[in-house]
């Protein structure tokens, strides 16, 4: 079986269908196989953090001491066309774009750094207390994972919190929740230290899919030494979907089977 067309997963993009078929609380997450569709240069030594799809380009958010930074990246080429180091004293994590305007936080330093989405020319920084994991945007506020079970609903203006909800499957809370992504009305997270990506009902916290990434992972595995899958992005104009890891050889694009 070709492993570019064939990819197998457990899991799906949020389709209509299968949403409202989903149980609440204690149902067990729907599981889906999905095709890759295409595979893209990554740069190895991105430590990725997070991904978003802005104006036909991704935005990298990439890790580590010293090496952190957020990036402008040609989708078919891999080829940086801008990009922005952090000082080096701050660790990059989750990346959102909210209107014209970039958030990226930072691990233990309790600081967002906002930057124009054009640009990267900083605009500012805001403050959070805890740890900042992973961020993503569902059109009025912002959505922040911590490495708990627990996702922060924030205003973009202040990154003041006005809820927060806990992940579940079935009973059980779902921790190291990181990378994000909102995709047409669910939030879709990496969990940290696994291939496994759930689909979250926003308003209760309920795990209704699940994605294995295992087959990407060791494809990666067997190029370099990649590490766990981290990065997610959704295109909601052309309705494609973008998955990586923590230095991956590459940037798949999945369409789950329906």
């Amino acid at each position: 079986m070709n492993w570019l067309m064939k990819g197998r997963a457990k899991g799906c993009l949020v389709l209509l269908c299968w949403l409202a078929a989903a149980g609440g609380a204690g149902a067990a997450p729907v599981s889906l196989d999905y095709t890759v569709v295409g595979a893209f240069p990554h740069r190895v030594r991105a430590f990725t953090q997070g991904l978003v799809v802005h104006d036909g380009a991704l935005v990298e958010s990439s890790g580590r001491y010293r090496q952190s930074s957020v990036a402008i990246l040609d989708l078919e080429s891999g080829e940086v066309r801008r990009e922005r180091a952090l000082a080096d004293n701050l660790f990059g994590e989750g990346l959102a774009l909210a209107g014209d305007r970039l958030y990226q936080l930072t691990w233990r330093a309790g600081k967002a750094l906002l930057y124009d989405a054009a640009t990267l020319e900083p605009a500012g920084t805001m403050s959070y207390s805890g740890e900042g994991w992973g961020l993503t945007h569902d059109g009025r506020h912002l959505i922040m994972s911590d490495g708990s079970a627990e996702l922060s609903f924030r205003d973009p203006a202040d990154f003041s919190e006005v809820r927060r909800v806990t992940v579940t499957d079935g009973a059980r809370p779902v921790k190291r929740l990181n990378e994000l992504e909102w995709v047409e009305g669910r939030v879709y997270a990496n969990v940290y230290l696994t291939s496994r990506v759930v689909v979250i009902n926003p308003q209760d916290g309920v795990v209704q899919a699940e994605l294995d990434l295992t087959p990407l992972f060791r494809k990666a595995r067997d190029q370099v030494q990649a590490g766990v899958a981290n990065g997610i992005a959704w295109d909601s104009k052309a309705r494609r979907l973008f998955i990586t890891g923590k230095n991956w050889p590459a940037i798949y694009e999945i369409k789950v089977r329906q």
